[in-house]
């Protein structure tokens, strides 16, 4: 595992097609969320900004998937994700995608990894 990576929860805390789990990072300089979710028993992560218009996707915190469990949905205006590529898959967000964030999930742990347009959440 990376040095650098960082602890984001225990992995029994996202089921799959379940509540997402939010944590803090900072994206191209400014202070901002994602979310880490299980899918196709995989745990994914994405920025939590929506390609259409840069809003938060949660309706409610952590709820990230449609009514089906089958895409993510952003709350504000229904932009539909894929959940294994955050591809948009219907909606306003046409031809758009999440930014994804790396995750590692070990021990029964999972992690996120900073890049060049991630980094730790500022103090």
């Amino acid at each position: 595992m990376s040095d650098t990576a960082i602890f984001i929860c225990p992995s029994d805390q996202v089921l799959e097609k379940g509540k997402g789990v939010r944590f803090p990072l900072t994206a191209h300089g400014e202070d901002c969320t994602a979310f880490v979710v299980r899918f196709e028993q995989k745990a994914r992560a994405y920025l939590n900004r929506c390609a259409h218009v840069p809003m938060e996707l949660d309706w409610n915190q952590g709820d990230f998937f449609d009514s089906t469990g089958s895409y993510l949905m952003c709350a504000t205006h229904g932009a539909l994700y894929e959940p294994a590529s955050g591809r948009c898959a219907g909606g306003p967000c046409r031809g758009g995608k999440l930014q994804p964030v790396t995750v590692i999930e070990k021990d029964q742990q999972i992690f996120w990894v900073p890049d060049n347009d991630l980094r730790p959440a500022r103090a």
